[in-house]
């Protein structure tokens, strides 16, 4: 009986003893990824989570979307009940900055890689201090304008490279009344401000320099150079056809790629539809400078990142995960497998389509920023960006001069908001 006891005594140690010191042996750790983007669903499991778990063993991914509309309630309430993922997909600026200051989303500054982004792709999951940078920087959507290639052959029109070029192409295109010469409404507003203001804005009040001055106090948006691309956006209307007022965001879309108008004033988001739609050949062009050899600017517009929930119980396989993330191997599967959702990586990405490659292109010759309106002075009533809209859609619908405009926009702005120093 003593031998049988010290036998069984002996079986128990090793048995515990060996289940502390085979690690090998643990069960997988699973990392939960919330998300809006469900479009993105097949991209996930047939590209991306692949490759990652190929390189990674012990960590494997579920990517568990909701619907857009639906997330950031669903999120909101996860997060708060201790029922999220281990990584969020980060909206741009206030909403996921508000998850951070909740302590929901945790500060990613050790995260391997995060050197590989500028101040401008941080910029929309960045404290305003700009200690903390909360979200890997995943996508961004770049401004400019899509043409009909036929359109342009058929005309004899070289793609503009000026504010006069651009102008004198629409006349062209007016007078010869095949096509009409820009798809834009004012009716939706927000495409006015968005492929309106803010993509050939930049040139004017010279992208990241107007916009923190904006932000610091430094300029108003009654400055001239905040003032005169509302004027030039006036001098579209004659070109953007018989009641454009009264044109839909889809009316629009559906204008250009059946072939029936000349020019899209654009965001690149539009890639992967036109390219399906469309049966001509199609090019695309950056926001005319003013005058020949002056610096040009883009709206290359933080759009989607992605970040850690603060209570995951895997914060170093989340950490892998991100670090992941930040390099150029999930830059180049994500960009090219989503074509107009760029890379914000510092390092550049070859991408496989002609037309997105043209958009990511002008990185290398133009300076980037973002919308002028959605760090920080938006976070008040009225809302500058929602504002922005509708005085974009009153310029070019005639009923507010640029000026009144302006003053309009600064007087809202002055209402609520006391400049904050710029980073």
């Amino acid at each position: 009986m003593n031998n049988l006891r010290k036998t069984l005594l002996a079986t128990t140690v090793a048995a515990i003893g060996a289940s502390f010191a085979a690690p090998a042996f643990a069960e997988d750790v699973t990392l939960t990824i919330e998300s809006w983007r469900n479009d993105d669903l097949p991209i996930w499991q047939e590209k991306l989570i692949p490759a990652f778990e190929a390189k990674h063993p012990g960590i494997k991914l579920n990517f568990a979307p909701s619907a857009p509309t639906e997330y950031d309630a669903a999120l909101g309430a996860k997060l708060d009940a201790g029922s999220a993922g281990d990584i969020i997909t980060c909206r741009p600026f206030d909403k996921s900055l508000a998850l951070f200051q909740k302590g929901q989303l945790a500060s990613l500054n050790d995260v391997a890689g995060m050197d590989k982004f500028s101040s401008v792709a941080k910029s929309a999951w960045i404290t305003d201090d700009g200690k903390d940078t909360f979200c890997v920087p995943v996508a961004a959507v770049i401004h400019g304008f899509i043409y009909n290639k036929e359109a342009f052959d058929k005309l004899g029109i070289s793609v503009p490279q000026t504010e006069d070029e651009f102008f004198a192409a629409l006349e062209k295109i007016k007078a010869d009344g095949t096509y009409i010469p820009l798809a834009m409404g004012t009716k939706d507003l927000w495409e006015a401000a968005t492929m309106g203001y803010q993509n050939i804005g930049p040139n004017y009040w010279k992208g990241e320099e107007g916009r923190l001055a904006l932000i610091a106090g430094k300029q108003k948006l009654t400055d001239p150079q905040w003032v005169e691309p509302f004027a030039t956006l006036a001098k579209w209307a004659p070109y953007m056809g018989d009641g454009f007022e009264a044109q839909t965001y889809p009316d629009s879309q559906n204008l250009f790629t059946l072939g029936r108008a000349a020019i899209y004033p654009a965001g690149s988001w539009e890639i992967s539809g036109f390219n399906q739609q469309a049966q001509f050949k199609m090019g695309a062009f950056p926001p005319p400078v003013k005058k020949a050899g002056d610096e040009c600017y883009i709206s290359d517009h933080t759009d989607l990142a992605i970040g850690m929930n603060a209570k995951t119980a895997h914060p170093e396989q989340a950490k892998q995960f991100l670090a992941w993330v930040a390099s150029p191997e999930f830059a180049e599967i994500y960009a090219n497998a989503l074509p107009g959702f760029f890379s914000l990586s510092s390092t550049p990405v070859k991408m496989q389509d002609p037309l997105a490659e043209e958009f990511v292109s002008w990185r290398e010759k133009c300076k980037p920023t973002i919308r002028s309106t959605y760090q920080i002075l938006s976070r008040g009533t009225p809302n500058l960006e929602n504002e922005t809209w509708t005085e974009s859609a009153n310029v070019i619908n005639g009923t507010d001069t640029p000026q009144v405009a302006a003053e309009k926009l600064q007087k809202g702005l002055d209402a609520w908001y006391k400049p904050v120093a710029a980073k």
